[in-house]
């Protein structure tokens, strides 16, 4: 399923779940895994003057400290390094999103991995938002799928046993269950489909009844059956729900409910229409949100 795997980390603590992760789907699969670390942002313009993102000290990058910073994070993660493992570790100067997205052009990966933020959000150089920017921008844009380890994982890749897949029936969902079935029958996983009908005003443009809300609930679940039961049955276990509320929030809690491993979800590209664009961002706050890991599909 993956044969190279691009690992994007602070090499701090906040990484260290998704590292885990990273390190089993390698070894799991046998994948060359690309240990990627973006040092420090530049303090101004092109400067080789960069604001380290471990020490959060301003120090002049020259290849020696280059060659320094890849031998330490050589070293944080010596312990999962052994044992044959295919992997490469490079070191570069930029903006996160920026650097992650350029060497996912350059290597091509089959899936980018992330953790979570630099730390404590005052002090942090990322300057982490509501949903990291970092997140946003790598999710949004990039080719394959991007799965975020925002939380400690209670399972590792190879023990998933249940999927959540969040659906909103565009294009970009048919892409994303696609993937989800490939990973439920590989792993052989129960899947929940589900879908949650937003019933805000700002989607609606008015207050729905509750008549209203129960004829879109129907009419959402018969959309779920004639999109994705003929591949679900396929499958050992599954399940098919519907709730109204805020997306993102009944998302996250049912995902909760349901004992989940991973969600998968759609994330709308960068020209989305404005209806899109407001989905993107529901799977935006289910990354920063939720208590298991998050992938999020696009193409």
């Amino acid at each position: 399923m993956f044969k190279k795997i691009l690992f994007a980390t602070s090499a701090t603590p906040a990484s260290d779940h998704a590292a885990r992760v990273a390190f089993n789907i390698a070894r799991g699969y046998d994948a060359h895994l690309d240990i990627f670390h973006v040092l420090g942002v530049p303090s101004r313009g092109y400067s080789q003057v960069v604001v380290d993102v471990k020490t959060k000290e301003r120090v002049d990058v020259d290849d020696e400290y280059m060659s320094w910073v890849k031998e330490e994070v050589n070293t944080y993660y010596s312990k999962y390094l052994e044992n044959g493992l295919k992997f490469d570790i490079n070191v570069t100067v930029g903006f996160p999103a920026r650097e992650i997205l350029r060497q996912a052009k350059d290597t091509n990966p089959d899936l980018i991995l992330l953790g979570g933020t630099t730390g404590d959000e005052d002090e942090s150089v990322y300057k982490k938002s509501v949903a990291s920017t970092t997140l946003q921008k790598v999710a949004k844009s990039a080719k394959c799928p991007v799965l975020i380890v925002n939380r400690p994982a209670a399972s590792f890749w190879g023990g998933l046993s249940n999927i959540t897949f969040g659906t909103d029936f565009s294009k970009s969902s048919d892409k994303a269950f696609d993937f989800t079935i490939k990973v439920a029958k590989a792993l052989d996983c129960e899947v929940n489909v589900f879908h949650a009908l937003d019933i805000t005003s700002v989607s609606t443009g008015k207050i729905l009844s509750q008549d209203d809300i129960e004829q879109k609930i129907r009419e959402a679940f018969r959309m779920i059956r004639a999109k994705y039961e003929p591949a679900l049955k396929e499958l050992k276990n599954y399940s098919m729900d519907v709730w109204e509320g805020i997306p993102y929030i009944e998302i996250v809690k049912y995902a909760r409910d349901n004992h989940s491993d991973l969600i998968v979800m759609a994330h709308h590209s960068k020209k989305a229409k404005q209806e899109d664009a407001i989905l993107g961002s529901n799977v935006e706050q289910v990354i920063v949100r939720a208590g298991c890991p998050v992938i999020s599909v696009n193409r």
